[in-house]
């Protein structure tokens, strides 16, 4: 018996293209999708096919943003290592692959409408995938439309079309270069953020920039990531994962070979396992050979990763382009904070006001604690008040604003200040002084330090530190303080940047008249803390950089520096910068020309040293 036979079943091919269309498929990784898809116009550093073995170190970075655990990938970067082509990647590996709302977010509206005429548009429609999705008639230069999505586009000068439409996905390009927070607004990137809220378990963040300084948004995002990754290369030579590093980008001196140019063209890597000469020739095999390591951090389970990169790494910039650049830097501030930002990738710091424990260290004196140097004139004292203890500091002065710190120290009562302050104090002669005036810091514990003043008011002012003064170093108000028997005393209001630069600039000079000293036991603690801050370039709300004297870790105490701040300023109000100054003398004639103002040293130091700014 012959089996039954089964006619085949006819199937339109209008349902089977329906059937396909419907079947899942797999999601390729950005990098892989990039090289299945992307093309890069002429003019591109390499136009063509994308090829991830040009610049393999962005295949982390894209495929960070397409799988892994981190919903935040941070991206610190130079100029000329592919960064916002990685960026363009992602976005159209996301509307080709797993539609969803998306939001790019540039420094300003010009430059969106800019890059979407230059870059998004040529690269949809260049794209077949993403060409055939792409609703151009629907679309414009903030809100390109696709089937099944909307990409966004926002200029962070419009803090409107940052607080409105929920976001999955957000691109933050140059975050650096976008405008302070204003007062009515939240800075632009907390805004782009809140917009992502509604997806807190499956969004992704891309924030990316060229750093500008510490203070800036990407740096701080960095420093605050879970996870650091820097990318290490084989030395061709030694083999070892090696760093690339600016120290070791070497050239000839001037005394070799006098022309910059020639200097440039000789210049190499040099290994800092082996000393083996890497040249240009090699970074193409160490690049792909390459890996990401992580420096700080955990890598398993990081929410948000930071990758940083230099320009040494670029396939695009040869190293003569780099020690050239480098050599330009000489005698020009603008160009040098441009080489560390847009080749180094590092924030520009050049904090000619900065001091260290053992400068203060090599400022001993052979004058024990709690002994007066024979020169002094004058006893000021400085209290820090914290929640639980109070740091102290005394300070003798003589002529020409010399001092030194005659005894420092930590305690945990305010009976113990007022004992301290009332010790008398002796030279070696056994000649005695008490402290003339100590500022005590009202900033905290507010109605006992005024009750201490109040107990004390021979020898104790309350005073509080307060935002740059324009001319005054101090300034004196009165305690308006209903109850406290104080009202009506003095409040001295101290403008700190000012005294810190006092104290920089007078460190710096040799033990001697003028010179800012400390006595023969002094102890590193109390170095590390007078120390604890340094004068840097920050950016103001507004976004301009301005000059600020900052902690130089999070962690660090600076409390004696204030205790010596205060000191300072006591110093100020009972006319130290008079003292030793000669009574003018009584000549017959009349001098021809009267005497030129000397300028107070501090700030003749300051001035020479401002071009840091």
């Amino acid at each position: 018996m012959k089996p039954y036979a089964v006619s085949p079943i006819y199937v339109p091919a209008w349902i089977k293209k329906a059937v396909e269309e419907l079947r899942p498929r797999p999601r390729l990784p950005v990098s892989r999708w990039a090289e299945a898809n992307r093309v890069l116009p002429p003019g591109s550093p390499i136009p063509g096919p994308w090829q991830n073995q040009v610049t393999p170190y962005l295949t982390e970075i894209m495929d960070a943003f397409s799988d892994g655990d981190a919903e935040k990938i941070i991206f610190v970067k130079p100029t000329q290592v592919g960064g916002t082509a990685a960026l363009e990647n992602m976005l159209g590996s996301l509307i080709c692959q797993e539609p969803a709302p998306v939001m790019v977010v540039y420094p300003t509206d010009t430059l969106v409408e800019r890059t979407v005429e230059s870059k998004l548009e040529p690269m949809i429609k260049s794209i077949p995938a993403l060409a055939e999705k792409y609703l151009e008639h629907e679309s414009t230069s903030q809100r390109l439309k696709f089937r099944g999505m909307t990409v966004y586009l926002s200029g962070a000068n419009s803090p409107a079309s940052l607080s409105s439409t929920p976001t999955r996905y957000l691109f933050l390009d140059e975050v650096d270069k976008y405008p302070g927070a204003s007062k009515k607004e939240a800075d632009p990137v907390n805004l782009a953020i809140e917009r992502t809220k509604t997806y807190t378990t499956n969004r992704k963040i891309f924030m990316t920039s060229t750093p500008t300084v510490k203070s800036g948004r990407i740096w701080r995002e960095k420093e605050a990531a879970d996870c650091e990754r820097h990318y290490f290369v084989p030395c061709p030579h030694c083999g070892k994962l090696i760093e690339l590093v600016m120290a070791q980008l070497k050239w000839p001196k001037k005394e070799e070979c006098p022309d910059n140019r020639d200097r440039a063209a000789r210049a190499v890597y040099i290994c800092q396992e082996c000393a083996g000469v890497i040249m240009d020739r090699d970074k193409g095999p160490m690049l792909q050979a390459g890996r990401w390591q992580t420096v700080r951090g955990r890598s398993k389970g990081a929410r948000s990763v930071a990758y940083w990169i230099s320009t040494l790494y670029s396939p695009f910039t040869r190293f003569s382009e780099i020690a050239m650049e480098k050599m330009l830097t000489k005698g020009d501030p603008e160009r040098a904070q441009n080489f560390a930002n847009s080749w180094g990738a590092e924030p520009w710091e050049q904090a000619a006001v900065k001091t260290t424990a053992d400068l203060v260290l090599a400022r001993r004196t052979d004058v024990p604690e709690f002994v007066l140097p024979e020169w002094t004139q004058l006893l000021t004292g400085g209290v820090d008040v914290q929640e639980g203890s109070f740091y102290w500091a005394i300070r003798a002065w003589g002529a020409g604003m010399t001092s030194q710190n005659v005894a420092h120290g930590q305690t945990l009562t305010f009976t113990e200040i007022s004992r301290i302050m009332n010790l008398p104090y002796a030279k070696e002669n056994g000649e005695r002084m008490l402290v003339n005036l100590a500022l005590v810091d009202s900033g905290d514990q507010t109605d006992t330090v005024y009750e201490l003043c109040y107990q004390n008011s021979d020898w104790a002012l309350a005073c509080k530190g307060v935002q740059p003064m324009r001319g005054n170093s101090f300034q004196i108000s009165t305690i308006n303080k209903t109850g406290s028997r104080a009202s009506g005393m003095q409040l001295v209001l101290v403008d700190g940047a000012k005294y810190k630069d006092m104290i920089a600039a007078r460190m710096k000079r040799d033990n001697g008249p003028g010179a800012w000293m400390v006595h023969k036991d002094c102890d590193r603690e109390y170095a590390e803390q007078v120390t604890a801050e340094e004068k840097t370039v920050t950016l103001s709300a507004d976004g301009k950089p301005a000059a600020k004297w900052m902690l130089k870790s999070s962690h660090a105490a600076n409390h004696y520096l204030d205790a010596e701040v205060y000191a300072a300023a006591a110093a100020d109000i009972l006319n130290v910068r008079s003292l030793g100054l000669e009574a003018p003398r009584e000549d017959t004639e009349p001098p021809a020309a009267p005497p030129k103002q000397e300028e107070p040293p501090e700030e003749a130091w300051i001035r020479k040293n401002e071009d840091w700014i």
